[in-house]
């Protein structure tokens, strides 16, 4: 495996676009009723465990920027050959595969819990997982620039949903922000560790790399992206502390798609329905760039095309889906997916940072 990548000029994408691949493949569907898990431990200081997730992104992706920075033209795949030689290299990379497929098979089933509970219950799983494999099957075969396309798009037309914030700030209870800083830094901390499924997406840097031109200009747009996806989140999280009370909000599961409830416009009688729908574009992202991440690894590996590899790892998601059937195997996937992932995008790139720089150093 060649550790520097020759990318073709007409599939590098410009620096600036990196805000978009980062906020977009960060904005999923955690975002759909992530204060529940989060006020549990932090409370009315919610907003500040978030504060302090967003905080540990900007230096997890500093980190894995400078890595990096130190090959110029490399992947994760690549550096992971480097460092830990032929065979240990392909079992850090084939651990990093399997580590995508399941962020994307996540993704993919927790959204269709949403779907299910929320619009149509009597939908088979069999054809949501379907339909939805077929759309990212389509947009990963078009080529990395519309991969970006899409996350440009899935941003800038998703923006609009924010603007209905401001229904529920109609009945907010300001006091209910009120005794800040009451709980302790442990509580604190829990609920930043909490925000772990929630935050990830930004690991996708790894990859996408080699992709980008103006190679000094990307950690400038991944932090402003970083940046826009906590200030989202804060939104988010605030709101529902003003509107929710504290027993309300520790038994509602998706809290931001029940804020969405109470707008009311003469044309739209149920807006949530339109929020659910429009949130494909929003997770499309995350789903399309998580496969092609794994698709990626099989390519630098194996030397089979992203195009082929995609139908088989669909092949497995897809007969894998059918034996996630109820909302507690839904959650027990969720928790053990955050713990393992914790590992995975938060301490693993500080271990390899130095080991990264400690080859360099030697020289050898």
């Amino acid at each position: 495996m060649d550790v520097q990548q020759n990318i073709k000029p007409n599939q590098l994408v410009n620096a600036f676009l990196v805000f978009f691949v980062v906020h977009s493949t960060q904005i999923g569907v955690g975002l759909q009723g992530f204060q529940r898990i989060i006020y549990k431990d932090a409370h009315q200081d919610a907003w500040i465990s978030v504060l302090i997730a967003g905080l540990a992104t900007n230096i997890l992706v500093f980190i894995i920027i400078k890595t990096l920075e130190l090959y110029g033209s490399a992947d994760i795949y690549g550096i992971h050959h480097d460092v830990f030689g032929v065979l240990l290299g392909k079992l850090f990379n084939a651990v990093y595969i399997f580590y995508a497929l399941m962020s994307f098979f996540v993704v993919l089933r927790n959204y269709i819990e949403v779907i299910q509970a929320w619009i149509f219950p009597e939908l088979s799983l069999w054809f949501l997982s379907l339909s939805i494999l077929l759309l990212v099957i389509y947009g990963l075969t078009s080529g990395i620039r519309s991969m970006v396309g899409i996350a440009f798009f899935s941003v800038t037309l998703s923006l609009w949903l924010l603007i209905f914030l401001i229904y529920p700030l109609q009945f907010a209870r300001w006091d209910q922000m009120l005794p800040i800083l009451e709980n302790d830094i442990l509580s604190l901390l829990k609920g930043a560790y909490n925000m772990t499924f929630t935050m990830l997406g930004f690991e996708i840097l790894y990859v996408i790399y080699p992709y980008l031109k103006e190679k000094n200009k990307v950690q400038k747009f991944a932090q402003f992206g970083l940046i826009f996806s906590t200030l989202i989140y804060l939104a988010l999280m605030i709101v529902a502390i003003l509107y929710f009370s504290g027993m309300q909000l520790e038994r509602t599961i998706w809290a931001t798609l029940s804020l969405f409830k109470i707008v009311r416009l003469p044309f739209i009688e149920r807006f949530e329905y339109v929020a659910i729908t429009y949130w494909m574009l929003i997770i499309l992202p995350n789903l399309i760039f998580y496969m092609w991440s794994a698709c990626r690894g099989i390519k630098r590996m194996f030397n089979i095309e992203e195009t082929k590899s995609v139908w088989f790892f669909s092949a497995i998601v897809f007969i894998a889906i059918q034996f996630i059937v109820s909302r507690t195997e839904v959650n027990m996937l969720n928790d053990y997916f955050a713990k393992s992932a914790f590992y995975v995008v938060a301490c693993y790139p500080f271990v390899l940072y130095g080991a990264a720089w400690l080859k360099k150093r030697l020289g050898s």
